[in-house]
This record gives structure tokens, C-alpha cells and sequence, in this order.
């Protein structure tokens, strides 16, 4: 990367503009070069200036066009006849060839020297317009791949090291512990983590294969390819120890599942890195989850709780005793809904303590355990101690065996509130599967005060969110007879059309939708008589609860979410429920 100068084009550029006056400038321009930060960079990350009052003063000063990178297609060809190393080094994005003349797109125009260096460098002419400093960084790593300048330079300064990096022929423990330290290895798996932590990815996916090696982050529940070059299939060894050693994971032991854990610092916001191995055919398979170690719970409403539904489990969570169990497959947001339960009650008054595996978020007030079976440390043998600490409500990560949930409901009986999550397909079916662990129907009824289901469903982008205007008969037919509405035809389904701002897909982010099962008399004769899990599920409704499905077509109806998103995670409701 070129040394940070002042540009004196920008300077002049400002001041015409009347943004800054040189006093400012100077100013400004001492410290960027502390931080070793081009100016231009500085004054928009540090909020003096935005990128666009940048860029309309200089293209005013130099009379060169401004264009919007999101909106240029770039031509392989270009791309072919231009080295990423020459691209990342000057900071430009080529966009267009014609004859010998290359259209280059730069932020801060480049000095004459360097003008001449990347004339003779490619052999071409070039013509230079303007456009925003991320709009090149991102088009960089998405026609040339994530971290490919760091890739090339280490082809470049060691091509010898390619056959060391390849895992299928086998690196010894000497080099894999000599390329795991080498910056520059380094910096690729920063990269990685980095690009994931600025996409919102919860989880990264490293996978060999025969002559491959695939990057993948999983974006709002959906796996997208993370668009590194091919040639980081030579790196698989380098990259995979680096990581091990970052989670204190052995290096030397390839045949067997791993699991550890770092912390490392992302853009000021430290992260809590999962890491997790295993054996495949082709080498190690990773997957890194990335949990903020510290985040800003939402209330129930930002959760995807309506109005109805807030104020029910309002009136559950603030009760002195019982259990209320949330229940869902792994990866439905259980753990996240138990957190802004525990955040809303969360007072000075009141000793709350949660055990979990592992702790998934940081709060303060909360004595927070984790559980660790190496030493038979369980969530059987932690609830026996935690009762001695004297505890006014109780978290348990999840109700896995007998043991744990009788004293889970044993402990409410005693005048606990318990909260707890169950791996089951709906409300209903979390009463089938407490008995079915051997848990007597009698304390199930006389504990529970309720059981909650709940599910993703991607949120539509509000950047490109249209109507649809599909006819869609069917579905309409369904949302109208499922929410007891009157005309089908006057339902509105909306559509993501695909932007930048969602990466394309027509989605940003993901909300959860519910279904509460209230433990009314009802419900309670139903347990001890051991009723079915439809019976259990027909008197719920019969007795005002909104199923999953319901509350999914309610979130399309209001523009939310897609009927595919629901569809996706709940099952057509039986006729005769209703």
C-alpha cells in the first residue's frame, strides 16, 4: 500500500469547496498520517465529511465524472488484463477497456508519478474518474475475490511455499506451525473473520474437497459463498492451524472432531469465536460461529412478538414461580428470547443465575455458569449447587434428560421462576416430550406456565421491498382461511427485488415468529388425562392461541416477510384445528 501523503489536489479541492478552511486541514491532514490513513479516508470515518461532499469537490475542481461502482458491471476481460496487485497498491477499481485506453475508478486522484508507474506497469493509457473509497473496496473483492491481494503477495514473495500450504500432502508439524505464524497467513484469516463480521455472518464454513476448498458464511440463516480466489486452496493447512492455534486447539491431531474457542477485536467490538473440526474424506471440515461477546438485547416487540403476544408473555415472565419453556429446533433464536426475558426483569432486587452450554451473551446483574462435562459438571449436578445460592429466578440453556427437568420443575414448585428451552417441533409437542423423558403428567401441569414455540423468517429488505403482484391464488387462499379474513383477493404479498443493501437477495435480517401456549385448566386436564398432541394443540386454539403458521401469515400480510420464509419453517395447519 502506497505511504499516506496529503494530497494537495484534495487540499485545493476542499478549500474551493468551502468545506474546510487550512487550518482544519492541517490539523486533519498531521493526524491521518499518525493513523497512516489517506485524508480523504480520515475526515468520512471520523465524520467530518461524507464520501459524496468528497467527491462532488473534487470532481467540481477537476471536472471528472463521479460513478456509482454498485451500478457498473465490469467485463472479465478487464479484469484479466489488470493484476489485483497493481489495483489493491494504487487503490483504483478498473471498470472499462477500450483499445488501449483503461477507465480506472480512484477516490483520491493519484500523483503523476504514480500515474506513469501504472501506465508502464499495464501498458495502457488511462482515463480516471471518481468514485466512493468502499464502493472500490468492495467491487475489488468482488471481481477479484476476498483477500486476493494478500494471496498474491504471498505467491509472489514464496511460490516455492504452494506445495507446503496444500493439506492433501500433508505439511509436516514444522512447516504447519512455521506458516501459521506468518503475517501473512495471518492477515489472510483476519480477513476472512473481518469480511464475515461486516456481512452480519454468524457462522464461517471452511470445507475441502478433491481439488477445491470452499468458503462460505451463513448470512441471515442462508449459506452464501464468501468469493475468495480459487488459489486459497493452497493455503487450507496455513489457514486451519492459524485458527487452531487462535481457539488452542491441538495442531497435530487431524482424525478426530475438535472444539475451542477466541476472543478476538473486530472494529472496536470484541468477538467470541467458536470453532469447531472435523475428519473428512478430503482433510479438516471448520466452522467458526461468531457471538459479540457483549450485545444490545432487544425488547420483546424488536423480537417479533405482536402486540397480543408481547403482552401474554408479559404477564407470564413477571409471575413469582413456575417454568416457561421455549421450544424449537437449533438456530431458532431460543437463546436470544430467553436473554430479553431475563433483560426485562433484570433488577437489583433480585438474584437471578442462568447455566447454560456455552454462554452464548454477557450481561451484567446476572450470575451466568457454564456447564463443563469434562470435570461431570452437568445441568443436573450445577442446578443442585445453584439452589444453595439462594436464586429468584433460574435460566437452564436447555432441558436435555429427566434429571434436569425434574429439578428444573421441582425448583419451581418451590417458588422459583424457571426459564428453559426444549428441541421440539411446536408448543404442543414440548408437553409430549417432558412426559416422554419420564417426567410425571402431574408435575408437568402443576409447574408449567407455559410452553413457546417459535421459528425464524427472513425480513424483507426495505430497500427494494415491492408488491407482489404474482397471482398466487393458492397461498392467498390459505393466509385468508388461516387468519379468518374475508377476501382473498385483498390480501397484499410483497417481494425483495434484489439490491446492494441486501447483497442482492431481497432479505436483511431475520425476526422470529411465535406461538404461546398458555397452561390454563384446559390444558391441564388435557396433560393428566395424557392426551395427544393434537388434542393438546386443538384445545390451545379453541382457547385463543395464534399457531406458528398464523403468526408467520400475519408477518406477510404486514410486509415482514415472504410466504416462502414461512412456508419454509411451518406446517400447513389442519382444518380441523379451527
Amino acid at each position: 500500500m502506497l505511504k499516506p501523503v496529503v494530497s494537495k489536489t484534495l487540499t485545493e479541492a476542499l478549500l474551493k469547496a468551502e468545506l474546510l478552511d487550512e487550518a482544519s486541514i492541517a490539523v486533519f491532514a498531521t493526524e491521518a498520517q499518525r493513523v497512516n490513513k489517506k485524508l480523504g479516508v480520515y475526515l468520512i470515518e471520523e465524520g467530518v465529511l461524507k464520501a459524496q461532499e468528497i467527491l462532488k469537490a473534487l470532481s467540481d475542481h477537476l471536472r471528472m465524472e463521479v460513478v456509482n461502482l454498485k451500478a457498473v458491471v465490469v467485463d472479465k476481460a478487464v479484469i484479466e488484463r489488470v493484476p489485483v496487485k497493481v489495483a489493491s497498491y494504487y487503490q483504483f477499481m478498473p471498470i472499462a477497456l477500450e483499445g488501449n485506453k483503461l477507465s480506472v475508478a480512484v477516490f483520491e486522484p493519484l500523483d503523476i508519478h504514480s500515474q506513469d508507474d501504472i501506465r508502464a506497469h499495464l501498458g495502457l493509457d488511462t482515463k480516471f474518474v471518481l468514485a466512493g473509497p468502499w464502493d472500490i473496496e468492495e467491487a475489488l473483492k468482488k471481481y477479484y475475490g476476498l483477500a486476493s491481494d494478500t494471496i498474491d503477495q504471498i505467491l509472489t514473495r514464496e511460490p516455492r511455499k504452494r506445495s507446503q500450504y496444500t493439506q492433501e500432502e500433508g505439511a509436516t508439524l514444522e512447516d504447519i506451525e512455521r506458516s501459521s505464524e506468518d503475517p501473512s497467513v495471518t492477515k489472510l484469516v483476519n480477513q476472512i473473520i473481518l469480511e464475515a463480521f461486516q456481512k452480519r455472518a454468524t457462522d464461517i464454513h471452511i470445507e475441502p474437497y478433491r481439488s477445491k476448498v470452499r468458503f462460505r458464511y451463513r448470512i441471515d440463516g442462508v449459506l452464501i459463498d464468501a468469493n475468495l480466489p480459487v488459489e486459497a486452496k493452497h493455503f487450507l493447512a496455513a489457514i486451519l492451524s492459524r485458527i487452531k492455534i487462535m481457539a488452542n486447539i491441538s495442531i497435530t491431531e487431524r482424525r478426530k472432531p475438535h472444539d475451542g474457542s477466541a476472543v478476538v477485536r473486530v472494529k472496536d467490538q470484541a468477538l467470541d469465536l467458536r470453532v469447531s473440526t472435523i475428519p473428512t474424506l478430503h482433510g479438516e471440515s471448520m466452522v467458526i460461529r461468531l457471538l459479540p461477546t457483549t450485545t444490545t438485547l432487544l425488547d420483546l416487540e424488536k423480537l417479533g412478538f405482536n402486540k397480543d403476544n408481547a403482552r401474554k408473555f408479559r404477564e407470564l415472565i413477571v409471575r413469582p414461580h413456575g417454568v416457561i419453556f421455549v421450544t424449537g429446533p437449533t438456530g431458532s433464536g431460543k437463546t436470544t428470547t430467553l436473554y430479553a426475558c431475563l433483560h426485562e426483569i433484570n433488577d437489583p432486587n433480585r438474584k437471578i443465575i442462568t447455566i447454560e452450554d456455552p454462554i452464548e451473551y454477557e450481561m451484567e446483574g446476572l450470575t451466568q455458569i457454564q456447564v463443563n462435562p469434562a470435570v461431570d459438571f452437568t445441568f443436573a449436578s450445577g442446578l443442585r449447587s445453584i439452589l444453595r445460592h439462594d436464586p429468584d429466578i433460574l435460566m437452564v440453556g436447555e432441558v436435555r434428560d429427566k434429571e434436569t427437568a425434574d429439578i428444573a420443575i421441582r425448583t419451581a414448585l418451590t417458588g422459583h421462576l424457571v426459564f428453559s428451552s426444549l428441541h421440539t417441533n411446536d408448543a404442543a409437542s414440548a408437553v409430549t416430550r417432558l412426559v416422554d423423558m419420564g417426567v410425571e403428567p402431574y408435575l408437568v401441569a402443576s409447574s408449567v406456565q407455559a410452553f413457546v414455540a417459535q421459528r425464524l423468517v427472513r425480513v424483507l429488505c426495505t430497500q427494494c421491498r415491492e408488491i407482489n403482484d404474482e397471482p398466487l391464488t393458492e397461498i392467498r387462499q390459505d393466509i385468508t382461511q388461516s387468519l379468518g379474513l374475508a377476501d382473498p383477493s385483498r390480501v397484499k404479498i410483497y417481494k425483495g427485488r434484489g439490491c446492494d443493501h441486501c447483497n442482492g437477495t431481497g432479505y436483511y435480517g431475520r425476526t422470529a415468529i411465535y406461538e404461546i401456549l398458555m397452561v390454563d385448566e384446559a390444558i391441564r386436564s388435557a396433560v393428566l388425562d395424557k392426551a395427544r398432541v393434537e388434542d393438546i394443540a386443538r384445545i390451545a386454539v379453541k382457547n385463543g392461541m395464534r399457531t406458528l403458521r398464523q403468526d408467520g401469515w400475519m408477518n406477510v400480510t404486514l410486509g415482514v416477510t415472504t410466504p416462502a420464509e414461512v412456508m419454509n419453517v411451518t406446517i400447513k395447519e389442519d382444518p380441523v384445528k379451527h
